[in-house]
């Protein structure tokens, strides 16, 4: 599996209707063909030293492989997902195989 971990640090201020836009386009992303599993939501209220709980919201995409995820960055709709990058001041990506 190849997993795709994504967190978002929205603008402060974001009306709910950009809030609601934000989240739908989270879930059309979960559309894409090559997607198996997601995740979406807020920090959890662990709180511990090590654990960052600054971003707004975290998302958590599963493929079976490299080649999924290559497809779902070229998809048109994550395309126009990324046309909302101005719902947020922060992005972070980290990927890891399992």
């Amino acid at each position: 599996m190849f997993i795709h971990s994504v967190y978002f640090w929205l603008k402060p201020g974001l009306t709910d209707a950009d809030e609601e836009k934000f989240l739908g386009g989270v879930e059309s992303l979960t559309r894409i063909r090559t997607v198996r599993h997601a995740w979406c939501g807020r920090p959890a209220e662990t709180d511990r030293p090590v654990i960052d709980r600054t971003y707004t919201y975290g998302l958590i995409v599963a493929f079976d492989d490299a080649a999924g995820h290559d497809a779902y960055q070229s998809d048109p709709v994550h395309d126009e997902f990324r046309a909302l990058k101005d719902l947020w001041t922060q992005v972070k990506i980290y990927d890891f195989n399992s």
